[in-house]
């Protein structure tokens, strides 16, 4: 398989299987539904306005700065992965960069169509195709549905500043395929720092 098919292939099914996942949630589960197959592993319906891991700001316009933001991001990521199949970078990297791509592309689906694909799902199943959107295009709502809480009220250790004594659970976060594709992408590229990132041969001037 060459790197350029891996690269198409990669994108295909990653954006493919994001989507199909939160569509099957959002039109089988109500908000904040919870189907429990172990007690570290459940799927909780929620959605968020923002960043991963549900962080938000600057409200309505906060929402559209991240949403322009990400398209941004992505015509970056999609340059740099073009760049390195011309240079014919280790499989691996493009591997990598083409999650990343998929990934961020998943979210990007979900906050400029969903608002107006989608009615809501507080207190309901959400219709595809609505007749009733909940919002307007560019101010869709994420899609989160994985959660892996592997320790659950646990108590902090005293002699820790400032939290020590409070109860946390790890991990706390509730998060989506697309965002599993980034933190993938993101650790292989970690792993092969030196593929992804060579550094230029500096020529020694006589």
């Amino acid at each position: 398989m060459s790197k350029k098919t891996l690269a198409i292939l990669t994108i295909f099914i990653a954006i493919l299987l994001d989507q199909v996942l939160k569509i099957y949630v959002k039109t089988h589960f109500v908000l904040n539904e919870e189907v429990v197959f172990f007690d570290w592993f459940k799927i909780h319906f929620t959605e968020n306005n923002g960043m991963a891991m549900g962080f938000e700001f600057g409200g309505k316009a906060g929402k559209l700065f991240l949403t322009l933001f990400r398209l941004v991001a992505v015509s970056a990521i999609i340059y740099w992965l073009v760049q390195h199949l011309k240079r014919g970078t280790h499989k691996t990297v493009i591997f990598a960069i083409a999650l990343i791509f998929a990934g961020a592309v998943g979210n990007i689906i979900d906050s400029v169509f969903y608002g107006v694909l989608f009615d809501s799902s507080n207190h309901q199943v959400a219709t595809l195709f609505s007749d009733k959107p909940y919002g307007e295009l560019f101010y869709g709502k994420v899609v989160d549905m994985f959660y892996f809480p592997f320790i659950q009220n646990a108590t902090l250790p005293e002699w820790i500043p400032f939290v020590g004594g409070d109860n946390f659970t790890f991990f706390q976060y509730i998060f989506n395929p697309a965002d599993a594709f980034i933190t993938t992408g993101v650790a292989l590229l970690f792993i092969y720092s030196k593929q992804a990132f060579p550094k230029e041969e500096t020529q020694k001037v006589a």
